[in-house]
């Protein structure tokens, strides 16, 4: 009697196993013959399906899909169902999420549509997956000129400037504070700096999601990531203990721009003060 139960799973099993093989075989032809009509939605929703129910067929499809894609986002993006499309985008990197040609695609109908920030944060994770991603690395390069102002580049330049905040900064480690945050880090500069003077724990926070990203690159460049905790965060949302176990002692920033009319420096040094520093006793 048990072999005969086994023998009944087992022909149960290699019903369904067939059945699956069937249905995959058939939403292949039916999304290659949608593909020949120019049917791109229909050839896409066949090919979620394929690869929701056979994921070994990733690799074989994955061109195909990817053609299928493009052109059904092409016709989403005229008829302005924006929706849709990055509901598409969501669904094609849940199958291949480290894709760097679907990255770059997303990243660029952000850009088209204003979405400078999001965008960046595409191209650049295509970057990461392939460095030699040509254009890829191109677009990440325009859109970065977009959203890094100039005077970043004007700022990392002035030597004595940069001195002048090391030696504040070494000076008040040096003084007792160990605990340090920098607001609006740009591209971690102050922060590297608090740790190179000592600070036991350094915390930065930045808003933008492009300059969040360089800073990543750059406090990892300097073997600094497991030492530093950055945040993308407005300092206005940061809590204790869900982004710092307590306050800090040191808080450093040079938001001192057009921010001073936006996140701005006096709001940020206000909040810092009431919430984020240590009080004087």
């Amino acid at each position: 009697m048990p072999n005969s139960n086994a023998k009944l799973h087992s022909n149960h099993r290699g019903g369904r196993e067939a059945s699956r093989r069937e249905l995959v075989s058939r939403s292949l032809q039916s999304a290659q013959h949608c593909l020949e009509n120019q049917d791109f939605g229909t050839a896409y929703a066949h090919y979620l399906l394929v690869l929701n129910l056979a994921p070994e067929l990733k690799t074989t499809v994955k061109e195909t899909f990817q053609f299928t894609l493009f052109k059904w986002a092409e016709e989403l993006d005229s008829l302005a169902r924006i929706q849709d499309l990055f509901n598409c985008y969501e669904q094609a990197l849940e199958l291949y999420p480290n894709d760097e040609v679907i990255c770059n695609s997303m990243g660029e109908h952000l850009f088209r549509m204003g979405f400078r920030d999001e965008a960046a944060g595409y191209f650049h994770k295509a970057v990461k997956l392939n460095p030699d991603f040509a254009d890829a690395k191109e677009n990440f390069y325009r859109v970065a000129n977009w959203l890094v102002e100039r005077w970043h580049f004007i700022m990392l330049n002035d030597a004595k400037r940069n001195l002048t905040y090391l030696r504040a900064i070494e000076n008040a480690v040096r003084s007792g504070s160990k605990s340090v945050l920098d607001i609006g880090t740009g591209t971690g500069i102050l922060s590297m700096f608090a740790k190179k003077a000592g600070a036991s724990f350094v915390y930065a926070c930045e808003l933008s999601k492009t300059m969040y990203e360089l800073a990543r690159d750059v406090v990892a460049a300097n073997k600094m990531e497991r030492e530093i905790k950055l945040l993308h965060l407005k300092s206005l949302d940061i809590e204790i203990p869900k982004h710092m176990p307590e306050r800090v002692s040191l808080v450093v920033t040079e938001t001192v721009d057009a921010g001073l009319f936006g996140e701005g420096i006096v709001e940020s040094l206000i909040h810092a003060w009431e919430h984020l520093l240590l009080q004087p006793k």
